[in-house]
Protein backbone atom coordinates (compact mmCIF):
# COMPACT_ATOMS: atom_id res chain seq x y z
CA UNK A 1 0.00 0.00 0.00
CA UNK A 2 1.37 3.38 -1.00
CA UNK A 3 1.73 5.95 1.76
CA UNK A 4 1.79 9.70 1.10
CA UNK A 5 3.37 12.20 3.42
CA UNK A 6 3.57 15.93 3.11
CA UNK A 7 6.29 18.01 4.72
CA UNK A 8 7.44 21.61 4.65
CA UNK A 9 11.20 21.89 4.21
CA UNK A 10 13.37 24.98 4.25
CA UNK A 11 16.76 24.23 2.80
CA UNK A 12 19.72 26.58 2.77
CA UNK A 13 22.53 25.64 0.41
CA UNK A 14 25.71 27.62 1.12
CA UNK A 15 27.98 25.85 -1.39
CA UNK A 16 27.38 28.16 -4.29
CA UNK A 17 24.95 30.98 -3.94
CA UNK A 18 21.48 29.57 -3.75
CA UNK A 19 18.86 28.71 -1.16
CA UNK A 20 15.86 26.54 -1.69
CA UNK A 21 12.51 26.88 0.02
CA UNK A 22 10.63 23.81 -0.98
CA UNK A 23 7.26 22.33 -0.23
CA UNK A 24 7.84 18.70 -1.04
CA UNK A 25 5.19 16.10 -1.60
CA UNK A 26 7.28 12.97 -1.17
CA UNK A 27 6.21 9.56 -2.34
CA UNK A 28 7.43 6.84 -0.02
CA UNK A 29 7.18 3.32 -1.35
CA UNK A 30 8.95 0.34 0.17
CA UNK A 31 10.80 2.79 2.45
CA UNK A 32 12.35 4.53 -0.58
CA UNK A 33 12.06 8.32 -0.73
CA UNK A 34 12.38 10.06 -4.09
CA UNK A 35 13.39 13.71 -3.93
CA UNK A 36 14.79 16.16 -6.41
CA UNK A 37 15.87 19.79 -6.34
CA UNK A 38 16.64 22.20 -9.14
CA UNK A 39 19.15 25.07 -9.14
CA UNK A 40 18.11 28.31 -10.72
CA UNK A 41 20.03 31.43 -11.61
CA UNK A 42 20.24 34.05 -8.84
CA UNK A 43 17.37 36.47 -8.37
CA UNK A 44 14.90 34.09 -10.01
CA UNK A 45 11.71 32.96 -8.26
CA UNK A 46 10.17 30.05 -10.09
CA UNK A 47 7.62 27.42 -9.15
CA UNK A 48 8.36 24.02 -10.59
CA UNK A 49 5.74 21.25 -10.75
CA UNK A 50 7.48 17.91 -11.20
CA UNK A 51 4.80 15.25 -11.33
CA UNK A 52 7.30 12.44 -11.72
CA UNK A 53 8.53 12.90 -8.17
CA UNK A 54 5.35 14.51 -6.85
CA UNK A 55 6.68 17.76 -5.44
CA UNK A 56 6.41 21.48 -5.82
CA UNK A 57 9.64 23.43 -5.29
CA UNK A 58 9.98 27.18 -4.96
CA UNK A 59 13.59 28.34 -5.36
CA UNK A 60 14.74 31.67 -3.99
CA UNK A 61 18.13 33.14 -4.98
CA UNK A 62 20.20 34.73 -2.25
CA UNK A 63 22.95 36.22 -4.39
CA UNK A 64 22.84 39.42 -2.40
CA UNK A 65 22.97 37.78 1.02
CA UNK A 66 26.10 39.33 2.53
CA UNK A 67 26.44 36.67 5.21
CA UNK A 68 26.96 33.85 2.69
CA UNK A 69 29.67 35.69 0.75
CA UNK A 70 31.42 36.67 3.97
CA UNK A 71 31.13 33.18 5.42
CA UNK A 72 32.57 31.53 2.31
CA UNK A 73 35.46 33.99 2.15
CA UNK A 74 36.20 33.58 5.83
CA UNK A 75 36.09 29.79 5.54
CA UNK A 76 38.83 29.90 2.89
CA UNK A 77 40.71 32.79 4.54
CA UNK A 78 40.15 35.10 1.59
CA UNK A 79 39.42 37.36 4.52
CA UNK A 80 41.99 38.44 5.72
CA UNK A 81 44.55 37.14 3.16
CA UNK A 82 43.18 39.31 0.33
CA UNK A 83 40.67 41.79 1.75
CA UNK A 84 39.60 42.81 5.27
CA UNK A 85 35.88 43.24 4.53
CA UNK A 86 33.59 41.04 2.43
CA UNK A 87 31.63 42.33 -0.56
CA UNK A 88 27.91 42.84 -0.14
CA UNK A 89 26.91 40.60 -3.03
CA UNK A 90 28.14 37.79 -5.21
CA UNK A 91 29.70 38.43 -8.60
CA UNK A 92 28.34 36.11 -11.28
CA UNK A 93 31.23 34.46 -13.16
CA UNK A 94 30.52 32.19 -16.15
CA UNK A 95 33.08 30.44 -18.35
CA UNK A 96 32.73 29.29 -21.94
CA UNK A 97 33.36 25.76 -20.66
CA UNK A 98 29.98 25.92 -18.94
CA UNK A 99 31.55 26.18 -15.50
CA UNK A 100 30.87 28.87 -12.91
CA UNK A 101 32.68 30.25 -9.90
CA UNK A 102 30.56 29.38 -6.88
CA UNK A 103 32.22 30.74 -3.74
CA UNK A 104 34.98 28.18 -3.45
CA UNK A 105 34.13 25.34 -5.81
CA UNK A 106 37.06 23.63 -7.50
CA UNK A 107 37.58 24.20 -11.21
CA UNK A 108 40.43 23.13 -13.46
CA UNK A 109 42.86 25.39 -15.35
CA UNK A 110 41.46 23.86 -18.55
CA UNK A 111 37.94 24.97 -17.60
CA UNK A 112 38.95 28.56 -16.83
CA UNK A 113 41.47 29.20 -19.61
CA UNK A 114 39.19 31.56 -21.55
CA UNK A 115 37.94 35.00 -20.59
CA UNK A 116 34.77 34.65 -18.49
CA UNK A 117 31.63 36.73 -18.61
CA UNK A 118 30.90 38.53 -15.35
CA UNK A 119 27.86 40.35 -14.03
CA UNK A 120 26.82 42.21 -10.89
CA UNK A 121 24.21 44.74 -9.76
CA UNK A 122 25.75 47.84 -11.30
CA UNK A 123 24.69 51.46 -11.49
CA UNK A 124 24.79 52.23 -15.25
CA UNK A 125 25.92 55.78 -14.46
CA UNK A 126 28.94 54.71 -12.38
CA UNK A 127 32.38 53.31 -13.13
CA UNK A 128 33.79 50.11 -11.67
CA UNK A 129 37.05 48.22 -11.32
CA UNK A 130 37.30 44.43 -11.72
CA UNK A 131 40.16 42.28 -10.45
CA UNK A 132 41.07 38.59 -10.43
CA UNK A 133 43.91 37.77 -8.07
CA UNK A 134 45.70 34.71 -6.66
CA UNK A 135 46.99 35.05 -3.08
CA UNK A 136 48.66 31.62 -3.16
CA UNK A 137 51.65 32.21 -5.41
CA UNK A 138 53.63 30.07 -5.69
CA UNK A 139 51.76 28.00 -3.07
CA UNK A 140 49.33 28.57 -0.25
CA UNK A 141 51.84 27.14 2.22
CA UNK A 142 54.55 29.56 1.08
CA UNK A 143 52.95 32.55 -0.69
CA UNK A 144 56.22 34.43 -1.16
CA UNK A 145 55.01 36.39 -4.20
CA UNK A 146 51.43 37.01 -3.03
CA UNK A 147 49.37 38.24 -4.83
CA UNK A 148 49.72 37.25 -8.49
CA UNK A 149 46.99 39.12 -10.32
CA UNK A 150 45.36 37.59 -13.40
CA UNK A 151 43.02 40.32 -14.61
CA UNK A 152 42.55 44.03 -13.94
CA UNK A 153 40.04 46.29 -15.70
CA UNK A 154 39.14 49.81 -14.60
CA UNK A 155 36.73 52.54 -15.68
CA UNK A 156 34.04 49.96 -16.50
CA UNK A 157 30.81 51.83 -17.35
CA UNK A 158 28.09 50.02 -15.44
CA UNK A 159 28.80 46.32 -15.86
CA UNK A 160 29.98 46.50 -19.47
CA UNK A 161 33.47 45.10 -18.95
CA UNK A 162 34.28 45.16 -22.66
CA UNK A 163 34.08 48.97 -22.59
CA UNK A 164 36.39 49.28 -19.60
CA UNK A 165 40.08 50.16 -19.59
CA UNK A 166 42.13 46.95 -19.46
CA UNK A 167 45.16 47.39 -17.22
CA UNK A 168 46.11 43.69 -17.17
CA UNK A 169 44.78 41.27 -19.77
CA UNK A 170 43.12 38.07 -18.57
CA UNK A 171 45.24 35.03 -17.78
CA UNK A 172 43.74 31.74 -16.67
CA UNK A 173 44.90 29.71 -13.70
CA UNK A 174 48.39 28.23 -13.80
CA UNK A 175 49.33 26.83 -10.40
CA UNK A 176 52.68 24.99 -10.44
CA UNK A 177 52.74 21.19 -10.22
CA UNK A 178 52.62 19.89 -6.66
CA UNK A 179 51.74 23.37 -5.36
CA UNK A 180 48.32 22.22 -4.21
CA UNK A 181 45.12 24.23 -4.29
CA UNK A 182 45.18 27.93 -5.14
CA UNK A 183 42.41 30.44 -4.48
CA UNK A 184 41.36 32.69 -7.37
CA UNK A 185 39.45 35.72 -6.14
CA UNK A 186 37.24 38.01 -8.21
CA UNK A 187 36.44 41.44 -6.77
CA UNK A 188 34.52 44.44 -8.10
CA UNK A 189 34.88 47.96 -6.69
CA UNK A 190 32.75 51.00 -7.40
CA UNK A 191 34.98 53.90 -8.40
CA UNK A 192 34.34 57.41 -7.06
CA UNK A 193 34.59 58.68 -10.65
CA UNK A 194 36.39 57.90 -13.89
CA UNK A 195 40.05 57.50 -12.96
CA UNK A 196 43.49 57.90 -14.49
CA UNK A 197 45.54 54.79 -13.65
CA UNK A 198 49.34 54.98 -13.67
CA UNK A 199 49.92 51.21 -13.64
CA UNK A 200 51.76 49.61 -16.58
CA UNK A 201 49.49 47.97 -19.14
CA UNK A 202 50.08 44.22 -19.17
CA UNK A 203 49.31 41.82 -22.01
CA UNK A 204 48.66 38.08 -21.68
CA UNK A 205 52.05 37.05 -23.07
CA UNK A 206 54.24 38.00 -20.14
CA UNK A 207 54.48 37.58 -16.37
CA UNK A 208 56.06 41.00 -15.85
CA UNK A 209 54.57 43.12 -13.02
CA UNK A 210 51.98 40.51 -12.08
CA UNK A 211 53.49 39.30 -8.80
CA UNK A 212 53.50 40.90 -5.33
CA UNK A 213 50.30 42.74 -6.14
CA UNK A 214 47.79 43.74 -3.47
CA UNK A 215 44.23 44.53 -4.49
CA UNK A 216 43.64 45.97 -1.03
CA UNK A 217 46.53 48.43 -1.41
CA UNK A 218 45.41 49.19 -4.96
CA UNK A 219 41.94 50.02 -3.65
CA UNK A 220 43.40 52.31 -0.98
CA UNK A 221 45.57 54.06 -3.57
CA UNK A 222 42.56 54.97 -5.71
CA UNK A 223 40.07 55.49 -2.88
CA UNK A 224 37.85 52.62 -4.01
CA UNK A 225 36.54 51.67 -0.58
CA UNK A 226 35.41 48.09 0.02
CA UNK A 227 34.42 45.74 -2.83
CA UNK A 228 30.77 45.74 -3.86
CA UNK A 229 30.79 42.23 -5.36
CA UNK A 230 33.01 39.19 -5.28
CA UNK A 231 33.42 35.49 -5.88
CA UNK A 232 36.18 32.90 -5.97
CA UNK A 233 37.06 29.40 -7.06
CA UNK A 234 39.83 26.92 -6.28
CA UNK A 235 42.16 25.28 -8.78
CA UNK A 236 45.25 23.11 -8.93
CA UNK A 237 47.64 21.99 -11.65
CA UNK A 238 46.34 20.12 -14.69
CA UNK A 239 47.62 19.31 -18.19
CA UNK A 240 46.71 22.75 -19.57
CA UNK A 241 49.21 24.59 -17.35
CA UNK A 242 52.30 23.84 -19.53
CA UNK A 243 50.45 25.40 -22.47
CA UNK A 244 49.85 28.55 -20.44
CA UNK A 245 53.49 28.61 -19.33
CA UNK A 246 54.61 28.39 -22.96
CA UNK A 247 52.34 31.35 -23.80
CA UNK A 248 54.01 33.31 -20.99
CA UNK A 249 57.55 32.31 -21.96
CA UNK A 250 58.09 30.28 -18.78
CA UNK A 251 60.47 27.34 -19.22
Amino acid sequence: MNMWRFCLCIIYITVGVYSHTCIINQEIENEQMVTDFSLLAPNENIQVNAKKHSYICITVGISEHKFNVRQAMQNQQVIPDVIPVAPKEILQVNYASGKKALLGNELTPTEVKDLPSVSWNADPNSFYLLCLTDPDAPSRAEPTIREWHHWLVGNIPGKNVSLGETLSEYLGSGPPPEAGIHRYVFLVYKQPSKLSFDEPRLNNRSVEHREKFSINKFALKYNLGTPVAGNFYLAQYDDYVPTLYQQLGIN
